[in-house]
This record gives C-alpha cells, structure tokens and sequence, in this order.
C-alpha cells in the first residue's frame, strides 16, 4: 500500500475562476521532498510569476524537516517549476491579458514518486462572486442531506 500524499489548494477555487490546468514539475531539495511526504507545506497567499522566460512559484511554504540537519532547506524559497516551452509560451501570454494570473491548485507525488504541482489559470473573483459559490455549496449541501 502507497502513501499517496496530496496537499490541496482550497482558496483558489474560492478566490478564482480556473479556466485551464497544467501539471507542472517542481525544483525541489532532499529535505523538501521529505516535509511534503509529511505533508507539512502551506499553499497560503502562495503564487506563479515568469522571471526570464522560467516560471517560478513564490511563497509557498514547506517547513523544514524535521529530522533535517544544518543542510535544511529555507521554507520559503522560489521554487521552478518545470513545464514545456509551448505551455510556457502559451501561460506568459494569457497572463498578459487584464486579471488573469497563475495559481498553484495541488501538489501531489506520481507513481513515478515525482513531485507535480498542478497549476490554474485563474480569474479573479468579485465579492459577488463569491458571495454565489457560497451560496451553491450550500445549496449541494442541502441537496446531499436529503438525498441521504
């Protein structure tokens, strides 16, 4: 039996509307891979930015290991994500277009055990919005309970 680790992103649904999903490789060090198999990391206010044509992701957080030595890893480092020339060419110019920006949506290990990170284009939400998604996860909340 595998220990499938996957840490989701739960916000960005809320705060965006995906339009496209990319599965992503990511940079990662030893002690990073070991945290997120504990799944010890925080998507929090975390997001995607081209920097040289290279996609990098800022602010994600994975804590240090804790059995890590001196070698530990900064849990806050930019990381690089890793995707094909096209998909990179195609994302640099749907963000160039007004409120479109690249959030990170999951993170998850392959059978390979290759770390991936899946990644959004998203559109920013209106508090009105938002105010509707809460308004239908309600109304699916409701709809379960009486199905039951």
């Amino acid at each position: 039996m595998k220990n499938q680790t996957e840490i989701k992103n739960r916000s960005a649904y809320f705060e965006y509307f995906i339009d496209d999903k990319y599965v992503a490789g990511i940079v990662l060090l030893g002690t990073e891979v070991k945290s997120l198999r504990e799944g010890k990391a925080n998507f929090n206010d975390s997001y995607c930015i081209f920097h040289k044509g290279e996609l990098w992701l800022r602010s994600f957080y994975i804590s240090e290991y804790s059995h890590g030595t001196v070698n530990n890893h900064d849990p806050i480092r930019e990381r690089k994500l890793l995707l094909n020339r096209r998909e990179l060419k195609k994302l640099e110019s749907r963000i160039r277009e007004k409120g479109y920006t690249i959030v990170p949506l999951r993170l998850f290990f392959t059978e390979n055990n290759l770390a991936k990170l899946e990644i959004g284009l998203g559109k920013g939400k209106k508090v009105h919005d938002k105010r509707d998604t809460i308004k239908q996860r309600d109304t699916e909340r409701e709809m379960k309970r009486y199905i039951k």
